[in-house]
């Protein structure tokens, strides 16, 4: 099954409706790095990463990975080797820290986008994660804790996200 973005603030998964945030500047089909814009298309889903010192490991059938103080999504357009991938964080490499002191990525799933073969400022670290109170986002699809919380208990590695 597919998690389907209906408009700007509603994500349909089967019969469940949840609110949700998108990219500031709304979508497009030509992303790039910093534009604010959530891409356009159909992508799969990424492991759950998830903050194990805030959090129970949560009832998912998406394979769980606990965040620590290293770990980085590579978002450098001058470093082709990492470029929209998982890190271990480094001063020589931009990237989006995650483990973070607010909630914001207590929880997230990475979107597929860009990921097989990157092209460097073409578009990073697009996740659905988490917001307590939704507006708008640099490009990812940000959902309340419950929300999300339930969505994670419905879907499985095979569930693609529908943008557009």
């Amino acid at each position: 099954m597919t998690i389907i973005l209906k408009n700007k603030d509603t994500l349909i998964y089967d019969d469940f409706i949840f609110k949700c945030s998108i990219g500031k500047k709304g979508l497009t089909k030509r992303k790039f790095e910093g534009d604010k814009r959530t891409p356009i298309g159909t992508f799969s889903l990424g492991n759950l990463y998830y903050r194990k010192d805030r959090n129970l490991k949560p009832l998912t059938k998406l394979k769980c990975i606990p965040i620590n103080k290293y770990m980085g999504w590579c978002d450098d357009i001058y470093c082709k080797k990492y470029y929209n991938k998982l890190i271990k964080i480094s001063k020589n490499i931009r990237h989006e820290k995650l483990f973070r002191k607010d909630y914001k990525y207590d929880f997230i799933i990475p979107i597929n986008y860009n990921t097989k073969k990157p092209i460097v400022g073409k578009g990073s670290a697009i996740f659905i994660h988490l917001l307590d109170k939704l507006s708008p986002t640099s490009g990812c699809v940000a959902m309340k804790k419950k929300d999300f919380l339930i969505l994670i208990r419905l879907i499985n590695k095979k569930t693609k996200i529908k943008l557009n």
